[in-house]
Protein backbone atom coordinates (compact mmCIF):
# COMPACT_ATOMS: atom_id res chain seq x y z
CA UNK A 1 0.00 0.00 0.00
CA UNK A 2 2.85 2.51 1.16
CA UNK A 3 4.49 1.34 -2.24
CA UNK A 4 1.78 2.28 -4.47
CA UNK A 5 1.20 5.97 -2.33
CA UNK A 6 4.83 6.28 -3.27
CA UNK A 7 4.53 5.32 -6.87
CA UNK A 8 1.75 7.85 -7.29
CA UNK A 9 3.52 10.59 -5.83
CA UNK A 10 6.24 10.24 -7.69
CA UNK A 11 4.33 9.96 -11.05
CA UNK A 12 2.57 13.20 -9.88
CA UNK A 13 5.70 14.71 -9.23
CA UNK A 14 6.88 13.31 -12.84
CA UNK A 15 4.19 14.86 -14.42
CA UNK A 16 4.21 18.65 -12.64
CA UNK A 17 8.08 18.50 -13.46
CA UNK A 18 7.15 17.80 -17.47
CA UNK A 19 4.37 19.95 -17.16
CA UNK A 20 6.54 23.06 -15.98
CA UNK A 21 9.06 22.24 -18.59
CA UNK A 22 6.51 22.33 -20.96
CA UNK A 23 4.81 25.61 -19.97
CA UNK A 24 8.59 27.36 -19.45
CA UNK A 25 9.19 26.61 -23.19
CA UNK A 26 6.50 29.00 -24.57
CA UNK A 27 7.48 32.03 -25.41
CA UNK A 28 6.36 34.47 -28.06
CA UNK A 29 8.31 35.83 -31.52
CA UNK A 30 7.53 37.97 -34.11
CA UNK A 31 5.70 36.02 -37.07
CA UNK A 32 7.86 38.09 -39.37
CA UNK A 33 11.67 37.16 -37.95
CA UNK A 34 10.51 33.38 -37.78
CA UNK A 35 8.63 33.48 -41.11
CA UNK A 36 10.16 36.20 -43.43
CA UNK A 37 7.05 37.24 -46.25
CA UNK A 38 4.62 35.53 -44.76
CA UNK A 39 2.74 39.07 -43.40
CA UNK A 40 -0.45 39.71 -44.65
CA UNK A 41 0.48 42.56 -46.48
CA UNK A 42 -0.36 42.50 -50.22
CA UNK A 43 1.70 44.24 -52.24
CA UNK A 44 -0.16 43.93 -55.03
CA UNK A 45 -2.75 46.68 -53.95
CA UNK A 46 -0.20 48.41 -51.43
CA UNK A 47 1.35 51.51 -53.28
CA UNK A 48 4.98 51.54 -53.24
CA UNK A 49 6.80 53.99 -55.65
CA UNK A 50 9.73 55.73 -54.16
CA UNK A 51 8.85 59.01 -55.16
CA UNK A 52 5.06 59.44 -54.18
CA UNK A 53 5.20 57.04 -50.92
CA UNK A 54 8.38 56.27 -49.63
CA UNK A 55 10.64 59.29 -49.53
CA UNK A 56 7.92 61.37 -48.33
CA UNK A 57 7.35 58.90 -45.14
CA UNK A 58 10.95 59.03 -44.58
CA UNK A 59 11.33 63.26 -44.86
CA UNK A 60 8.43 63.32 -42.38
CA UNK A 61 8.98 60.38 -40.11
CA UNK A 62 12.87 59.49 -40.35
CA UNK A 63 14.90 62.78 -41.72
CA UNK A 64 13.98 64.75 -38.69
CA UNK A 65 16.70 66.95 -36.59
CA UNK A 66 17.79 64.24 -34.17
CA UNK A 67 17.67 61.68 -36.48
CA UNK A 68 18.43 60.75 -39.87
CA UNK A 69 18.91 64.49 -40.99
CA UNK A 70 22.06 65.96 -42.28
CA UNK A 71 22.88 67.68 -38.85
CA UNK A 72 22.58 64.80 -36.76
CA UNK A 73 22.56 61.57 -38.92
CA UNK A 74 21.87 58.97 -36.22
CA UNK A 75 24.33 55.68 -36.92
CA UNK A 76 25.89 57.65 -39.67
CA UNK A 77 22.92 57.70 -41.90
CA UNK A 78 20.81 60.48 -43.29
CA UNK A 79 17.63 59.61 -45.44
CA UNK A 80 17.09 61.91 -47.75
CA UNK A 81 17.21 60.78 -51.17
CA UNK A 82 17.00 58.06 -53.07
CA UNK A 83 20.96 56.22 -53.03
CA UNK A 84 20.48 56.89 -49.08
CA UNK A 85 17.42 55.04 -48.62
CA UNK A 86 18.26 52.70 -50.50
CA UNK A 87 21.41 51.77 -50.01
CA UNK A 88 20.08 50.99 -46.28
CA UNK A 89 17.15 48.91 -47.60
CA UNK A 90 17.69 45.78 -45.72
CA UNK A 91 18.63 47.23 -42.54
CA UNK A 92 15.34 49.46 -42.86
CA UNK A 93 13.40 46.57 -43.36
CA UNK A 94 14.68 45.04 -40.30
CA UNK A 95 14.52 47.69 -37.72
CA UNK A 96 11.26 49.71 -38.82
CA UNK A 97 9.10 47.02 -40.28
CA UNK A 98 10.32 43.69 -38.76
CA UNK A 99 11.15 44.87 -35.57
CA UNK A 100 9.49 48.12 -35.52
CA UNK A 101 12.17 49.78 -33.38
CA UNK A 102 12.45 52.39 -35.50
CA UNK A 103 11.45 55.63 -35.83
CA UNK A 104 12.44 55.83 -31.94
CA UNK A 105 9.08 57.84 -31.74
CA UNK A 106 7.29 54.87 -31.92
CA UNK A 107 6.55 52.41 -34.69
CA UNK A 108 5.19 53.05 -38.37
CA UNK A 109 1.51 52.65 -38.79
CA UNK A 110 0.79 49.40 -40.57
CA UNK A 111 0.15 51.20 -44.13
CA UNK A 112 3.38 53.13 -43.40
CA UNK A 113 5.48 49.88 -42.55
CA UNK A 114 3.42 48.03 -46.14
CA UNK A 115 4.80 50.78 -48.59
CA UNK A 116 8.58 50.28 -47.26
CA UNK A 117 8.10 46.52 -47.12
CA UNK A 118 6.24 46.24 -51.18
CA UNK A 119 8.76 49.13 -52.54
CA UNK A 120 12.00 47.06 -50.90
CA UNK A 121 10.04 43.59 -51.82
CA UNK A 122 9.31 45.31 -55.41
CA UNK A 123 13.11 45.79 -55.61
CA UNK A 124 13.30 49.23 -54.11
CA UNK A 125 12.99 51.09 -57.71
CA UNK A 126 13.52 54.77 -58.08
CA UNK A 127 10.17 55.17 -59.10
Amino acid sequence: MFRKILLKKQLLLTVMIGSAGLLSSCYYDKEEILYPGSTTVDCTTTAAGFAADVQPLFISKCAVSGCHDPGTASGGAIFQNYSQISSKKDRILIRAVIDKTMPPTGPLTPAESAKIKCWIEAGALDN
